[in-house]
Protein backbone atom coordinates (compact mmCIF):
# COMPACT_ATOMS: atom_id res chain seq x y z
CA UNK A 1 0.00 0.00 0.00
CA UNK A 2 1.32 3.44 -0.94
CA UNK A 3 1.59 5.74 2.07
CA UNK A 4 -0.52 8.88 2.02
CA UNK A 5 1.29 12.21 2.03
CA UNK A 6 -1.18 13.70 4.53
CA UNK A 7 -2.97 12.40 7.58
CA UNK A 8 -6.29 10.77 6.87
CA UNK A 9 -8.81 10.11 9.63
CA UNK A 10 -11.31 7.38 10.51
CA UNK A 11 -13.98 8.48 13.00
CA UNK A 12 -15.44 5.71 15.09
CA UNK A 13 -19.16 5.30 15.64
CA UNK A 14 -19.18 7.20 18.94
CA UNK A 15 -18.03 10.46 17.34
CA UNK A 16 -20.51 12.84 15.77
CA UNK A 17 -20.43 12.81 11.95
CA UNK A 18 -20.59 16.62 12.12
CA UNK A 19 -16.84 16.49 12.83
CA UNK A 20 -16.30 14.98 9.37
CA UNK A 21 -18.74 17.45 7.79
CA UNK A 22 -16.61 20.30 9.10
CA UNK A 23 -13.25 18.76 8.14
CA UNK A 24 -14.06 17.73 4.56
CA UNK A 25 -14.58 21.28 3.18
CA UNK A 26 -11.11 22.08 4.55
CA UNK A 27 -9.63 19.40 2.30
CA UNK A 28 -9.07 16.89 5.09
CA UNK A 29 -9.68 13.27 4.12
CA UNK A 30 -11.95 11.79 6.77
CA UNK A 31 -14.44 8.93 6.79
CA UNK A 32 -16.97 7.81 9.34
CA UNK A 33 -18.30 4.44 10.44
CA UNK A 34 -21.67 5.08 8.73
CA UNK A 35 -19.84 5.77 5.44
CA UNK A 36 -18.09 2.40 5.53
CA UNK A 37 -21.23 0.69 6.86
CA UNK A 38 -19.47 -0.87 9.83
CA UNK A 39 -21.72 0.35 12.66
CA UNK A 40 -21.74 -2.01 15.63
CA UNK A 41 -18.55 -3.86 14.70
CA UNK A 42 -16.05 -4.89 17.33
CA UNK A 43 -13.47 -2.22 18.27
CA UNK A 44 -10.56 -4.32 17.06
CA UNK A 45 -12.22 -4.84 13.67
CA UNK A 46 -12.76 -1.09 13.36
CA UNK A 47 -9.12 -0.43 14.25
CA UNK A 48 -7.91 -3.03 11.75
CA UNK A 49 -10.04 -1.42 9.02
CA UNK A 50 -8.47 1.96 9.75
CA UNK A 51 -5.01 0.36 9.54
CA UNK A 52 -5.78 -1.25 6.16
CA UNK A 53 -7.03 2.11 4.94
CA UNK A 54 -3.96 3.94 6.27
CA UNK A 55 -6.06 6.17 8.51
CA UNK A 56 -5.59 7.53 12.02
CA UNK A 57 -8.35 6.12 14.24
CA UNK A 58 -10.27 8.78 16.18
CA UNK A 59 -12.28 7.70 19.21
CA UNK A 60 -13.52 8.43 22.69
CA UNK A 61 -13.77 4.71 23.47
CA UNK A 62 -11.21 3.80 26.15
CA UNK A 63 -11.21 0.18 24.94
CA UNK A 64 -9.00 1.36 22.06
CA UNK A 65 -6.40 2.56 24.57
CA UNK A 66 -6.33 -0.93 26.06
CA UNK A 67 -6.04 -2.52 22.62
CA UNK A 68 -3.15 -0.21 21.72
CA UNK A 69 -1.39 -1.06 24.99
CA UNK A 70 -1.36 -4.72 23.95
CA UNK A 71 1.25 -3.85 21.32
CA UNK A 72 -0.92 -4.02 18.20
CA UNK A 73 0.72 -1.94 15.49
CA UNK A 74 -1.56 0.78 14.14
CA UNK A 75 -1.56 3.96 12.07
CA UNK A 76 -2.24 6.16 15.08
CA UNK A 77 -5.08 6.69 17.52
CA UNK A 78 -6.51 10.04 18.63
CA UNK A 79 -8.40 9.84 21.90
CA UNK A 80 -10.78 12.37 23.42
CA UNK A 81 -13.06 12.26 26.44
CA UNK A 82 -16.74 12.08 25.54
CA UNK A 83 -17.86 14.30 28.40
CA UNK A 84 -15.15 16.91 27.77
CA UNK A 85 -14.31 17.05 24.04
CA UNK A 86 -17.15 18.11 21.81
CA UNK A 87 -17.41 18.70 18.04
CA UNK A 88 -15.53 22.01 17.93
CA UNK A 89 -12.67 20.68 20.05
CA UNK A 90 -12.32 17.63 17.80
CA UNK A 91 -12.38 19.72 14.64
CA UNK A 92 -9.74 22.17 15.88
CA UNK A 93 -7.47 19.40 17.17
CA UNK A 94 -7.67 17.28 14.00
CA UNK A 95 -6.98 20.34 11.84
CA UNK A 96 -3.90 21.04 13.96
CA UNK A 97 -2.69 17.43 13.68
CA UNK A 98 -3.31 17.46 9.92
CA UNK A 99 -1.16 20.58 9.53
CA UNK A 100 1.67 19.46 11.79
CA UNK A 101 2.18 15.74 11.18
CA UNK A 102 2.74 13.25 8.37
CA UNK A 103 1.15 9.78 8.62
CA UNK A 104 4.30 7.92 9.61
CA UNK A 105 4.85 10.31 12.52
CA UNK A 106 1.74 9.09 14.36
CA UNK A 107 2.19 5.37 13.69
CA UNK A 108 1.76 3.33 16.89
CA UNK A 109 1.14 6.44 18.98
CA UNK A 110 -1.92 7.32 21.01
CA UNK A 111 -2.49 11.08 20.91
CA UNK A 112 -4.72 12.61 23.53
CA UNK A 113 -6.75 15.69 22.59
CA UNK A 114 -5.29 18.80 24.07
CA UNK A 115 -7.27 22.00 24.24
CA UNK A 116 -4.14 24.08 24.77
CA UNK A 117 -2.76 26.05 21.82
Amino acid sequence: MLAAAELRFYLDEHLDVEIARQLKPRGIDVITVPEVKSFGEDDLLQLRRSIRMGRVFCTNDSDLIEIASEGIEHTGIVFGQQEKHFIGTWVKFLIKLHKEFRPNELANLVTYISTED
